[in-house]
């Protein structure tokens, strides 16, 4: 499975330097609002070490690593569920996203306007919000008229009014759907109407280069706490120049400036744990191979992920963990440990589990 998020936020807040970076197109990213008039997308390779020694210990001749589409959105600014400078249009490359990654800008640089003429994030977030929470509302709206019409003839459609009177009440108050607590049946209906703000968001903080300690940081963490979303804290400008080496000057260049792994690192990784995603590989001779699941996907599943005939005749997964293999240092050792297991249909794959399926056709 693709990963998809949409990465959002007011003119100049710095989002189309992080969609450059982490993407290598070069989206415009010139200092004037509405610079990115068309949605690009670019998809990045997830950073995954274990893939490296996996390679390494298999012989491997090729590393596949799994990968994220990141898909940038114009600059939306107040008003923008109303038609308000590129207007909702852009909205609905939102809606075919899995999460929101929303650019907040931690700034200050008087060569760079702010659309608002200051550095505000707690307004910058509040007019992003509002306008993602306004253009549901209007969706909402139709589709209750449209369902109420529904209630005569068709038995599910109470269901759906009364979900829907529930997300209005809560969209009237310019508030997230995500904020609401909802029953398993509740969920499976909500999908259906593809809502902006039931969307998990990922707050990114903006900063100057030495600039993560500051009161704007503290105000997107603040707000993030208490929406209970991620964050992360990057330098669009210093990721930009990070992304222009090649890995051996990165990995320098990190050691002297102190980090494990660059912001854009960090972010990638980030929008795995919000949408609760792991990993897990096949490996050999030929190739290593990395694969997105959701956590608590079970082995046929999980097999479905690299071809449904793998699931349809799912018979068994052979299973070790890359932890393991670290810790004992080959296959063979981790056999001879008994660390090497025969799992069936209600196997729940872990976080590193390599695996080979077992199915017949």
């Amino acid at each position: 499975m693709a990963l998809n998020i949409g990465i959002v936020g007011l003119p100049n807040a710095g989002k189309s330097t992080i969609f450059n970076a982490l993407t290598a197109c070069q989206v415009p990213a010139e200092n004037f609002p509405f610079c990115t008039i068309d949605p690009s997308t670019g998809v990045v390779f997830v950073p995954d070490p274990r893939m490296d020694y996996l390679a390494k210990v298999n012989k491997s001749e090729k590393i596949l690593p799994t990968t994220v589409n990141f898909v940038d959105i114009a600059g939306l600014v107040k008003n923008a569920s109303q038609g308000e400078g590129l207007g909702n249009k852009f909205l609905s490359h939102i809606r075919e996203v899995d999460a929101i990654a929303h650019v907040v800008r931690c700034f200050e640089d008087p060569n760079i306007i702010h659309v608002h003429g200051k550095v505000d994030p707690k307004e910058d977030i509040e007019v992003i919000n509002l306008e993602l929470a306004l253009t549901d509302l209007d969706a909402v709206s139709k589709r209750l008229d449209k369902e109420e019409k529904l209630l005569k003839t068709n038995k599910d459609a109470a269901k759906r009014v009364e979900l829907l009177k529930k997300i209005k009440l809560q969209l009237e108050k310019g508030l997230a759907v995500r904020k609401l607590t909802f029953s398993d049946e509740e969920k499976l209906i909500l999908k259906e109407f593809c809502l902006l703000t039931a969307k998990p968001m990922l707050y990114v903080a903006n900063v100057a280069e030495a600039g993560e300690n500051n009161s704007h940081v503290e105000t997107v963490q603040k707000i993030a706490s208490e929406e209970n979303s991620d964050m992360v804290i990057l330098c669009g400008k210093l990721e930009a120049e990070i992304s222009q080496l090649k890995d051996e000057e990165k990995k320098e260049f990190l050691s002297a400036m102190g980090l494990k792994e660059a912001g854009l690192d960090r972010l990638i990784h980030a929008g795995y744990h919000l949408l609760n995603l792991i990993t897990y590989f096949t490996a050999g001779p030929k190739e290593v191979h990395a694969w997105t699941i959701q956590r608590g996907t079970k082995a046929p599943q999980a097999a479905g992920v690299i071809h449904t005939d793998f699931e349809h005749g799912f018979i068994r997964a052979e299973v070790f963990n890359y932890n393991d293999l670290l810790a004992l240092g080959s296959e063979a050792a981790v056999k001879g440990a008994g660390k090497y297991k025969s799992e069936g249909k209600e196997y729940i794959v872990q976080d590193g589990d390599i695996m080979l399926f077992r199915f017949n056709v």
